[in-house]
């Protein structure tokens, strides 16, 4: 396993191999390594290989030193190297078209929390943007929610900070590596964030952050969390791209609305004008639109099935016994995980809510009833 790993940092290196093709890449070889040793007929099958990037994936083998280099690195330091193929990877990467096909963790957070909200906004929050922060975090602390930001200034250091006073776990997405902290003065934050919680790259630990990778590191924000807040933001920010890819990725988007005279309200402002986000207006309202209340009781759908599986078709008891394993789920994962195809699964969901087993969620999300 190990030995795959070190062929797949080789591989994330090589010049013209983005998340998507290299996800193609191994999946059609069965591991990195195979990739590597592929010769140039082989590698051509595989979708999006073309004359311009053949003999750089070829190359690929020169970058082993390094990869070997890094990964005693991160074995040092403590920091875990996930893999799209693991089974510590997170669920809600499934299916999207451009996550990461590896991620170096450190801290204690499995990636994988039942109930996840990012909340961003501008490095230059103003003392209502970070109160409002703080009491959506606090109002969430019965739910257990994880928190997600990105360790700026402003509204993501006030969301990092409620979260671990709150007794959440939190994850700190970062746009260099792991052993680049920015900006360097929240560097003090870092203990408590992964006592509890984790920081989150998908970059080499040494990597120095540049503008693009900001960018980047937004979409990873969008895509671990099951909603996204959007506190304050100027006409143009960050926090504004990171409801952009929310909203692509079918997930709730929420904008806390303010003085349209301040420029900080005019981002969330517009996001409510354009549908873009619904209108925040409580965690409690929130919570009931996200359907977040707790719910431990089984569906009785569910119990006479598994008393009577003569009731339901194979597909349909696969269906039930997912949602019962990881509660809510997205449309994409509970096709990902069990092999239906999207028409077909819609299908199969849209029957069960007739017999009502399971309950759609908003952005196409399902649990049991």
């Amino acid at each position: 396993m190990q030995e795959d790993l070190v062929y797949k940092l080789a591989l994330k290196e090589a010049d013209g191999v983005g998340g998507v093709l290299f996800r193609h890449l191994v999946s059609y070889f069965g591991s990195a390594k195979e990739v590597l040793e592929a010769p140039a007929g082989q590698l051509q099958k595989v979708q999006g290989v073309g004359k311009g990037n053949l003999k750089k994936i070829q190359k690929a083998t020169e970058y082993l030193p390094s990869a070997e280099k890094l990964l005693k690195d991160s074995e040092k330091k403590g920091y875990r190297i996930i893999s799209f193929t693991d089974e510590a990877y997170p669920l809600r990467f499934k299916g999207l078209y451009d996550a990461p096909p590896l991620l170096f963790v450190s801290g204690n957070s499995d990636l994988n929390s039942a109930r996840t909200i990012g909340i961003v906004g501008t490095r230059k929050a103003t003392d209502y943007g970070k109160e409002i922060t703080e009491e959506i975090v606090a109002g969430l602390k019965a739910q257990n929610v994880c928190v997600v930001s990105g360790l700026a200034y402003g509204i993501d250091i006030a969301a990092h900070k409620a979260a671990v006073k709150n007794g959440l776990s939190t994850i700190a997405v970062m746009a260099g590596g792991l052993d680049q902290i920015y900006p360097a003065a929240h560097r003090k934050y870092v203990g408590d964030i992964i006592q509890n919680g984790a920081l989150v790259s998908e970059n080499r630990n040494d990597n120095v952050p540049v503008g693009p990778q900001f960018i980047a590191r937004n979409r990873i924000i969008a895509a671990l969390s099951d909603v996204t807040i959007i506190v304050e933001s100027a006409a143009r920010g960050g926090g504004l791209v990171t409801a952009e890819y929310a909203n692509n990725y079918h997930r709730e988007v929420y904008a806390v609305p303010g003085n349209i005279n301040q420029t900080y309200s005019e981002g969330p402002n517009n996001l409510i004008k354009r549908n873009k986000a619904k209108i925040f207006t409580s965690v409690k309202a929130m919570i009931k639109d996200m359907n977040w209340e707790f719910d431990e009781q089984k569906s009785e759908v569910l119990r006479k099935a598994e008393l009577d599986l003569t009731q339901l078709t194979d597909d349909e008891s696969k269906i039930l016994a997912l949602l019962r394993d990881k509660g809510e789920c997205l449309i994409d994962d509970l096709s990902f995980e069990s092999n239906i195809p999207l028409n077909k699964l819609a299908s199969l969901l849209l029957n069960l809510e007739f017999q009502e087993a399971v309950k759609a969620l908003p952005g196409k999300k399902f649990k049991l009833k």
